[in-house]
């Protein structure tokens, strides 16, 4: 099989995408002032979905009709959408866009755990190492004290909770998805997410409540479900194709960078100590679990 190239185009879209999912915790912070959880979830699959679905006809044709297909991306929608993107929000209601993106990364961890659970990929020594280093740097990010379940802790186990979600679907992905179009996962996995909480908003929440939202509040649904999720979207399948899907998951290293610069420049939003310390042990676990800056510096880890 002949390597895929990573040429300059490759790393634009690359530092775009991490641009723009760091911002999806910043545009999640802003709505969060005034929007619940479910609403915020709502408007975004449901805006993206209105995007995707033109596009899916126009690039690719009509969406699929097969059982198998809608049930794929039905359960990938649930564990990639609505359970992360609904935990993710709540839990910014306790805590800093930043922090939520830090937690967040620790998703590659999630995925090799889930991996080696269901015999996918086996736990490696380095993938071992990384994922004690993670669990680590969770502990000192929180700052112990996991017991008292305040709104900090619960926001943080909210946001772990997600990443769990996201490890999860990257197993269900590798299972069930195989041979469907990625802009039809895409897709398909909007149109469910969307009828999921359009059910669950009007059971749970008021969206009479998007009718009295401020232009800034509206302005982040709007750009969270076109920017952040849509044309995401569609720049990560585009950076698969050109240079291949290792390449692109290192954009989960990037993506707190952007998070935190925005929420602590745009937000007011602060940093302790040991939040920061905890951030680059995660940091740091995430480059021993990807493994090729070790390599790069010579360091042999299985």
């Amino acid at each position: 099989m002949t390597e895929q190239k990573i040429d300059a185009q490759s790393w634009l879209m690359f530092a775009a995408l991490s641009l723009i999912w760091g911002g999806s915790f910043f545009f999640v912070g802003v709505a969060v002032k005034e929007l619940p959880a479910l609403l915020i979830v709502f408007a975004r699959v449901g805006l993206a979905a209105l995007i995707l679905v033109p596009l899916h006809l126009v690039l690719i044709g009509p969406l699929p009709r097969d059982r198998r297909t809608w049930i794929a991306c039905g359960t990938m929608s649930i564990l990639n959408n609505v359970l992360p993107f609904t935990a993710i929000a709540w839990g910014q209601h306790s805590i800093a866009s930043g922090l939520a993106s830090v937690i967040n990364a620790t998703t590659p961890m999630f995925a090799a755990l889930f991996m080696a659970l269901f015999s996918l990929e086996a736990i490696t020594q380095r993938k071992a190492f990384a994922l004690g280093m993670g669990f680590i740097g969770v502990i000192v990010l929180k700052g112990g004290n996991f017991g008292d379940l305040g709104a900090q802790t619960l926001g943080i186990i909210a946001v772990i909770f997600a990443s769990a979600c996201y490890g999860l679907s990257a197993a269900w992905s590798k299972v069930r998805l195989q041979g469907i179009a990625p802009m039809t996962i895409a897709t398909c996995q909007l149109i469910v997410s969307s009828l999921v909480m359009a059910i669950l908003s009007l059971l749970f929440s008021d969206v009479r409540l998007y009718a009295v939202i401020s232009l800034p509040t509206l302005a982040a649904l709007l750009m969270i479900a076109s920017l952040s999720t849509a044309v995401a979207y569609l720049i990560f399948f585009r950076i698969i194709a050109r240079a291949g899907p290792s390449f692109v998951s290192l954009v989960t290293m990037l993506v707190p960078v952007t998070a935190i610069l925005l929420g602590v420049l745009l937000l007011g939003e602060t940093l302790s100590l040991h939040e920061i310390v905890g951030a680059l042990i995660i940091g740091g676990a995430l480059v021993v679990i990807d493994g090729r800056a070790l390599r790069w510096v010579g360091l042999k880890l299985a």
